[in-house]
């Protein structure tokens, strides 16, 4: 797969108006989030809609064959 997603730094601003909730996620990955959120100037939050927008955008599914 060659798509990339190219996230473009943003200016800072008052609050973003999204609703948040808590997940859990490796620290690994929160790290690499923090990275990101500091390289653009975007927070988390915005950074996993994007980055999920992306990905349900992307994805596909299988049926899975059952065995008779």
């Amino acid at each position: 797969m060659d798509k990339k997603l190219v996230i473009s730094r943003k200016e800072l601003r008052g609050e973003d108006g999204y609703k948040t909730f808590s997940i859990r996620i490796k620290d690994s990955t929160a790290s690499r989030l923090d990275s990101l959120s500091t390289e653009t100037n975007r927070s988390r939050n915005e950074l996993i809609n994007i980055l999920l927008d992306f990905a349900l955008e992307n994805c596909e599914t299988t049926k899975q064959e059952t065995k008779e």
